[in-house]
């Protein structure tokens, strides 16, 4: 909420200071709505923290969030619609300036004229005046929302994660018999506070993953990272408990649960009396001192249970402090946040993995206390533990619900619900993971919560989660911000807190690509999102309750039709719909119901052709169409899109060409293809862009073709870019337009000159094309083919950071560049 709220005040910001409309400013009081706007904005962003807190429990406080959400998403709606005006403005503008080329172009030459331009100023006028109308009645919707907040005594500003929910003080006892599944983790991480061995190592099972390095560290840390309830306390304390390090000649053994936030002096003090000592010192100074005597040539074990700061200022004055001890000694910290880890240098980094169902299912039967031989229970026992996803503490939770609830019957009917829907498991499992997420900032919140979208098991790609977060504007709404960069952040800051797993990396830079959310994560996510994101069936009717949907997801399996009832949610924002069946029919009347979709993803569908009414969704920044294999063009109306960043259509192998108004898709970040398409003129025109897998030169009696030189300007491409149809180059004043050394971002080029004969013009023409295409020495990988030159240019001495380099097909050349110096 606090993300939608940030948008709404930088729109209105920026409209404040737009020049595109000057008489707009004095229209129906604009300024002082939309400064209206803006303070009551602020004035509600305050305390949103709090009220995301308190409406778990608080059902009032709910509903009254509820109401601002719906506003919120109103005023988004207008805001937007009033900066669509504002940009098709601009594109009209230059429109009609490019085509004025002559003098007597730019006077009235004709009655006709005049009376179309007159027509067109007052249909804006009408259309401005109806946008402020609409400002100045949803600001009197907010003025009585902001009116209510009173009757909650919300708190201000930031709080902390203290206040958000009960964190039980932590101990070192534990009961030996009634864990399960953490032997090998057990004795590898004695093992390693005894110091015995010093080998590198990664272990798999159980999704676990150890990493260790050589020598010792002073001091040496070890660090558990998992999510919460993954068992992270329960291994500290097994280790902390094991025989042969209560036998170890450890002088001080000291077990501190770390405060949030973290308190120095606090955490100064539980060490101190952990070790037998006792303060005097009121000051940080003072206690850390207290600690280096107190440990001064003494070999020590510190645990230090739940750490969640990343700040090294927290972290230093202990760190100094616990040098003082002897050789050998051991701090072991417990975090969610593989961050910590770094931060404090861990020497060895366990990652904790799930447990295995039958591990799940010892946990449980014990809490339930169910006997062995108990056949019948022990049948529909295993059964449900797999509800519990390898999480020891939703064994544990299951276990002590089942205790009581011992016949058939009322087991079938746990099997049967979702664990969310039981209340005794939902107090246990809540508490943990809403500490998770409120210790994040309100727009990763946003990032996090956007993914109950998915189905359980979804692979995310790390791209396309990040292309969808930003047409939600959770990234930003400035088009000049890197907005791609704050995402990549947001999905590390997520990676690294623990809500994803399952990763699947990059060959090359060892970057995560994909990976997966546990499901009881994702359960969680679904929880806090119940009346925002939805998924149905083709076969099923749209409940009443979904008219409120805002991020809807739509199953089609075989050949069905869309149901009408999807008319029924017009304030949808997102629609994720995939289909695997042959003929699924696509209602042409659609878009005319879901004006205020701002991502669209209609993947593995059989229509051949987009509507022509896809421009009615004037929101819309995200249209992925990926892998419609029989869609053979996409409609020009699709060009007055001008709010589109995203557009997709990798996986189409018939569309053969792109629509000509291309080049009006001003705000176009990403234009993902996989097959060669035909590039119109005015692609140059798309500075924004930072995808562009391919771009396709125009043949020489090509009109309408895009020429080598329109990528002059596109100097924000990053990743992959493939130049085809360099064939057609002949001019190389038109390659040397084309500036790729400008294009510092870019990780990869190839260069396909398709030459299948070797004439004297073509190795000629060759040679002089590609020495005009010199990159920037950022680039990374080169991959050339069927180059007919003789030399290769100089340039590729030049290139540094080179990692791989693929020269296919090069006939004619006679020495290879001096590899040893790339």
């Amino acid at each position: 909420m606090t993300a939608i709220v940030s948008g709404l005040l930088e729109k209105s910001g920026s409209l404040l200071v737009e020049g595109v409309w000057p008489e707009l400013k004095s229209f129906l009081c604009f300024q002082k709505e939309v400064r209206k706007l803006q303070s009551t904005l602020c004035a509600i962003q305050a305390v949103l923290e709090d009220a995301d807190k308190r409406q778990v429990n608080e059902k009032a406080v709910k509903l009254w969030l509820d109401k601002l959400k719906e506003a919120a998403y109103d005023m988004d709606n207008v805001l937007d619609e009033l900066e669509t005006a504002i940009i098709k403005a601009q594109i009209e503008e230059e429109e009609e300036k490019a085509e004025t080329t002559t003098a007597t172009a730019k006077v009235w030459s004709s009655c006709t004229t005049c009376i179309s331009w007159i027509f067109r100023v007052v249909t804006e006028l009408v259309q401005r005046g109806f946008i402020v109308f609409k400002i100045k009645n949803l600001n009197e919707t907010l003025d009585e929302i902001d009116k209510e907040k009173g009757r909650y005594n919300f708190v201000f500003g930031p709080i902390t994660s203290t206040e958000v929910g009960e964190r039980l003080e932590t101990y070192s006892l534990v009961d030996v018999k009634e864990i399960h599944g953490r032997d090998e983790r057990r004795d590898d991480l004695v093992r390693k506070i005894l110091g015995e061995g010093s080998e590198v190592r990664e272990l798999s099972g159980e999704g676990s993953e150890v990493r260790g390095s050589e020598g010792e560290r002073s001091p040496y840390v070890i660090s558990i990272v998992g999510m919460g309830g993954i068992g992270k306390t329960t291994l500290a304390k097994l280790a902390y408990n094991d025989a042969k390090v209560q036998t170890a000649i450890f002088e001080k053994k000291m077990w501190v649960c770390v405060s949030d936030p973290f308190d120095k002096c606090e955490v100064a003090k539980a060490i101190i009396k952990e070790g037998g000592g006792s303060s005097n010192s009121i000051n940080l100074q003072g206690l850390i001192k207290e600690i280096c005597e107190l440990i001064r040539g003494k070999k020590f074990l510190l645990v230090l249970d739940d750490v969640w700061t990343e700040e090294f200022n927290d972290w230093e004055p202990f760190k100094l402090a616990l040098k003082c001890g002897d050789l050998g000694s051991r701090i072991l910290i417990t975090t969610r946040n593989i961050r910590v880890a770094e931060m404090v240098k861990s020497a060895y980094t366990i990652k904790l993995g799930v447990l295995s169902d039958e591990d799940c299912w010892l946990i449980c039967s014990q809490m339930a206390s169910i006997e062995k031989d108990d056949e019948q229970l022990g049948e529909l026992g295993r059964v449900l533990v797999k509800k519990c996803k390898g999480l020891p503490l939703a064994a544990k939770t299951l276990g002590s619900l089942m205790r009581n609830k011992r016949s058939k019957q009322e087991l079938r009917k746990i099997l049967d619900s979702n664990l969310w829907e039981l209340e005794d498991v939902q107090k246990c499992l809540l508490g943990p993971l809403l500490l998770s997420y409120y210790e994040q900032p309100s727009a990763i919140k946003s990032c996090f919560l956007y993914c109950a979208l998915f189905p359980k098991d979804y692979l995310f790609s790390r791209n396309e989660l990040i292309y969808l977060w930003m047409s939600q504007g959770y990234l930003g709404v400035n088009p000049d911000i890197e907005m791609e960069n704050i995402g990549e952040e947001y999905f590390e800051i997520l990676v690294m807190r623990s809500f994803f797993q399952d990763f699947e990396k990059d060959n090359y830079d060892d970057k995560i690509v994909r990976c997966k959310m546990h499901d009881i994560v994702h359960d969680f996510a679904q929880l806090m999102t119940s009346k925002e994101c939805f998924t149905i069936d083709g076969d099923k009717e749209l409940g009443t309750n979904c008219k409120s949907a805002r991020h809807l997801r739509l199953e089609l399996i075989g050949e069905t039709q869309f149901p009408m009832s999807m008319y029924n949610a017009k304030n949808v924002c997102t629609l994720f719909s995939t289909t695997l069946g042959k003929r699924t029919v696509f209602p042409l009347n659609l878009f005319q119901h879901l004006t205020c979709l701002r991502a669209l993803t209609l993947k593995y569908y059989s229509f051949e052709n987009l509507p022509n009414e896809v421009e009615k969704l004037k929101h819309l920044r995200l249209l992925d169409l990926s892998n419609n294999y029989k869609i053979k063009e996409l409609p020009e109306t699709m060009c007055n899109l001008c709010n589109l960043q995203t557009l997709n259509i990798s996986g189409c192998g018939e569309i053969k060409k792109l629509p000509q108004g291309m080049g009006k898709l001003k705000k176009l970040r990403h234009l993902v293809t996989k097959y060669l398409v035909h590039f119109p003129k005015g692609i140059g025109r798309l500075s924004y862009l930072r995808t562009l897998n391919t771009f396709t030169v125009g043949g020489i009696d090509d009109i309408d073709g895009c020429k080598l030189g329109e990528l002059k300007n596109l100097n924000r491409l990053k990743g992959s870019l493939s130049i085809e149809g360099l064939k057609n180059v002949t001019d190389v004043q038109e390659a040397e337009n084309a500036q790729l050394k400008d294009k510092k971002h870019l990780r990869e080029l190839r260069l396909p000159f398709d030459k299948e004969v070797e004439e004297i013009e073509s190795v000629r023409n060759d040679e002089i094309v590609l020495k005009a295409l010199e990159p920037h020495p950022n680039l990374e990988i080169l991959k050339i083919d069927n180059y007919m030159g003789r030399v290769y240019p100089n340039w590729m001495k030049s290139l540094s950071n080179l990692k791989r380099l693929e020269l296919w097909k090069w006939p004619n050349l006679e020495q290879l560049p001096p590899l040893g110096k790339l």
